[in-house]
């Protein structure tokens, strides 16, 4: 993972945002998708520092919170 990576190195990535997040703000996350890896960034810090994670990684990390909110 690689936490410290500059907004300008993903400045090229087309980033989401969750459609749970309102139009209100609030604590969000945007994310884009590379080939090899997801990167992940706040919403509200978008020249801030972004967090890079395999998509191995990324998947596993949805399927547990999709789990959780099942529960």
């Amino acid at each position: 993972m690689n936490n410290a990576e500059s907004s300008t190195a993903a400045s090229g990535l087309a980033w989401f945002k969750s459609s749970y997040s309102g139009a209100e703000g609030g604590e969000c996350v945007e994310v884009a998708t590379a080939a090899a890896s997801v990167h992940i960034r706040d919403s509200k810090a978008i020249t801030g520092p972004i967090v890079t994670v395999s998509r191995k990684a990324w998947t596993g990390f949805v399927q547990l919170t999709s789990s959780e909110q099942r529960a």
